[in-house]
């Protein structure tokens, strides 16, 4: 069995394009996982994309996930209410000042507290300044990312929201699989 997923790439091309989502009440901070850690790295993938079908890093290994967290200029930014995590945001550094935010969303006990307009607000913000944490890194000139139709059902409307503009449009048919979970068996309760 297939399925049709249609996949949009948007972007901003001046840091004058990102439209700040409101704070969310409560203790909600945002913090920078600044220690390298592929197991940090791999919990937050699995927890954030475990039911978004989010399956291209979960094979793989150790020193992949490490290599992937210690480029110069990769950056984590973490969402915590209350001292748990809560979503996050990885930020990609590309040639020529680009910026892609790979992976972005929340756990799904955070979902709709209003707590992913203001994590991509800031994300999007980290990604636009990301040359001021990183000496010899050019300034960033592009921020771009993608979704696609098995994502969560505000994700492109909260893209659009923070100023990110349509550039691609790619439908393609991929193999029906169910979704993950954030580890075996979490999927099926």
């Amino acid at each position: 069995m297939s399925i049709t997923v249609t996949t949009w790439s948007l972007e901003q091309t001046s840091p004058g394009d990102l439209r700040p989502a409101a704070e969310p009440a409560g203790d909600v901070r945002i913090v920078r996982a600044e220690v390298p850690s592929p197991e940090f790295s791999r919990f937050l993938y699995t927890a954030v994309g475990g039911d978004l079908r989010w399956t291209d890093r979960l094979g793989l290994t150790y020193a992949q996930w490490q290599e992937i967290v210690e480029r110069p200029g990769a950056e984590i930014w973490v969402a915590y209410e209350k001292g748990t995590p809560a979503g996050y945001v990885e930020l990609d550094p590309q040639d020529d000042g680009v910026v892609e935010i790979v992976y972005f969303g929340l756990i799904p006990a955070f979902r709709g507290r209003r707590i992913g307009g203001h994590l991509l607000s800031y994300g999007v913000a980290r990604a636009w300044d990301l040359a001021e944490r990183w000496p010899g890194r050019p300034e960033t000139k592009r921020v771009w990312l993608h979704t696609c139709s098995l994502d969560g059902e505000h994700a492109m409307d909260n893209y659009l929201r923070r100023g990110f503009r349509l550039f691609s449009t790619e439908v393609t048919e991929e193999p029906e699989a169910a979704a993950p979970g954030p580890w075996p068996g979490a999927a099926a309760h």
